[in-house]
């Protein structure tokens, strides 16, 4: 019997993609349902018991309702349920790498397209502009976009997507460069087809097993640049929970008893920028695109 060479046998043959992808399904679940998973329903899970700060894991207090409740990850320093906390901050972490991966897409398809179709001066421009855009360093470029529209969680979606698109304009750029001379191409101009419809029903078509490789690449790049933003204070805003802020909130207690309160979002930031790692070399596998 021959072996299968399907895309399905491709992927789930790569272990480590297999691992990834149940790791961002489950937090994608736990970051839709929201409140009906978290101890604490409300929003944000931001219910605040001063009086329960602190605890350690498992704790369970009587509430000023007089319902028991069990901290199952402890509290922070406001007496919040920390496993709440995190959840809640699944959300914001995924919503905000998932926004942006799709700015980044959006306007890069758009600009790599058009310079490796249309090649030329337009072709020279859109280099040199991506050429520029790549010296800045993500992170610094991010933090000023962040300071011109100013602080919050909508100017992060915003901040991150105009810095990620470079990536996939030029993979884009590259696979339409190779395409532009082949015959499909070719007999799709001859026809008469419009540029839009030859670049973006026929081409964009051959060119998705890449993209959408560096598509799973950016999300691990985001989480990690929307947590930095988070930890530095020009990200989400407290009490609007995020994994790099709960860092921030917590992170003086590293050297003590309560290290965990800066290690469990700094764990789970690694796994699942490791898991987006993974998944992105399974798709690499699969699509059989060349590093």
């Amino acid at each position: 019997m021959k072996p299968q060479n399907t895309f399905a046998h491709k992927f789930f043959s790569e272990r480590l993609a297999v691992i990834g992808t149940v790791w961002i399904f489950l937090w994608v679940i736990i970051a839709l349902a929201g409140p009906l998973l978290r101890p604490d329903p409300t929003p944000h899970a931001n219910n605040q018991f001063l009086e329960f700060s602190l605890l350690p894991p498992g704790s369970s207090v009587e509430k000023p309702n007089g319902a028991e409740f069990t901290y199952q990850l402890g509290s922070d320093r406001y007496g919040r349920d920390f496993l709440s906390r995190l959840m809640a901050g699944s959300a914001i972490s995924l919503s905000v790498a998932g926004v942006a991966v799709l700015i980044s897409l959006v306007i890069g398809l758009f600009l790599g397209a058009l310079a490796g179709y249309k090649g030329g001066k337009i072709d020279m421009i859109v280099s040199w502009f991506l050429q520029v855009v790549w010296t800045v360093p993500t992170l610094l470029m991010v933090i000023a976009i962040t300071i011109a529209f100013g602080k919050g969680f909508w100017q992060v979606f915003v901040a991150i997507g105009l810095t990620m698109w470079v990536e996939v304009a030029r993979i884009v750029r590259g696979q339409f460069i190779s395409m532009r001379e082949l015959e499909f191409v070719q007999a799709a101009q001859a026809l008469g087809l419009s540029d839009a419809k030859i670049m973006f029903k026929h081409m964009l078509p051959n060119a998705i097993g890449p993209i959408i490789v560096v598509a799973a690449a950016n999300f691990a790049a985001a989480i990690l640049i929307e947590s930095g933003l988070s930890f530095l204070g020009v990200g989400a805003q407290i009490p609007v929970p995020s994994w790099g802020n709960i860092i921030k909130e917590h992170y003086h207690l590293l050297t003590s008893d309560l290290a965990w309160l800066a290690i469990i979002p700094g764990a789970l930031i690694a796994s699942l920028v490791l898991a987006f790692t993974w998944l992105g070399d399974g798709l690499r596998v699969a699509f059989e695109v060349n590093k």
